[in-house]
């Protein structure tokens, strides 16, 4: 499923030598921008693989960083041609969370905590239905099918039989409490989960209320580590209007710490799908005190 020519990974590699050519020549990123007559942001997101970078820029940094070996300069010249193919999330066109979806179709694992809803990658097509309409109301029929469209097609990583993504996915119980769509609905999301849980590289645990205050409290985010260790992990956090990435080891260990005391207070594998399970039980029955049913 991984691509070796994923534009996204390739920008990020490329950024990441860009920057090591940098400081070898002992420059600052506004040196750099002054020289070339450019913003620094410019230099920066090149450096961090958030923008598009092209043939020229590679050659005109090298030459202000006096790369003189020309294997070095064909090769990076390479991996920007490469950067710029299209990845498979294209041709759904415009999509706000692109570099996300790059990540994450190169990544070897991903660790996501959720307090609100089901994970992406663990929903239906029926729950991501109605989780996108709410969550956009003003969205066109057609945009929101688009967005479904792509979640479900990241969802491949988790059935492909060659490299299969491993996933770890702590849910707050709320998420399993909030009804998105019918109450059929919820019950065959619930069962989903339980069913995706016995995949072997699939780990869900559920963090119920009781277990109170905790470190996922801020709210949602995930770690995604990759194959080649050259490429760094990062922490996403998803926003409104744009996304956080986390690239420095400070900030990539203080999340793996805080993940893995989530792991810790959550309900361990059995436990979770027997908590899960209860719960879709209660969708089926008729109305009652836990799931009351709110009318005008």
């Amino acid at each position: 499923m991984a691509s070796n020519v994923n534009p996204t990974v390739r920008r990020r590699r490329l950024g990441q030598e860009l920057r090591r050519l940098r400081e070898l020549k002992g420059m600052t990123a506004e040196e750099v921008a002054e020289r070339l007559l450019v913003s620094q942001s410019k230099i920066s997101r090149l450096e961090n693989g958030r923008r598009s970078i092209s043939q020229r820029d590679v050659r005109d940094l090298c030459g202000v960083y006096e790369v003189e070996d020309h294997r070095i300069v064909d090769s990076l010249m390479q991996m920007a041609k490469d950067s710029r193919q299209q990845g498979w999330w294209h041709a759904f066109g415009d999509i706000p969370y692109s570099v996300y979806i790059g990540l994450e179709t190169d990544a070897a694992s991903l660790r996501v905590y959720e307090p609100q809803v089901v994970p992406g990658l663990l929903q239906t097509r029926q729950y991501a239905e109605a989780l996108i309409t709410g969550a956009l109301p003003e969205s066109a029929h057609a945009d929101v099918d688009k967005r479904v469209s792509v979640r479900l097609r990241r969802q491949e990583r988790i059935r492909d039989a060659e490299n299969p993504l491993r996933l770890w996915a702590v849910i707050d119980e709320s998420a399993l409490r909030r009804r998105v769509g019918s109450r059929q609905l919820m019950r065959e999301q619930l069962e989903h989960l339980v069913e995706l849980s016995h995949e072997p590289h699939v780990t869900v645990q559920v963090l119920p209320f009781d277990m109170g205050a905790h470190p996922g409290i801020n709210g949602q985010y995930a770690i995604l580590e990759f194959p080649d260790t050259s490429d760094s992990s990062v922490v996403y956090i998803e926003g409104v209007t744009s996304d956080l990435y986390l690239e420095k080891a400070n900030d990539v260990q203080k999340y793996s710490v805080m993940y893995e005391h989530l792991r810790a207070q959550a309900l361990n594998v059995e436990q979770t799908r027997q908590f899960i399970g209860t719960i879709a039980k209660k969708y089926a029955e008729e109305p009652s005190a836990a799931f009351p049913e709110f009318t005008d």
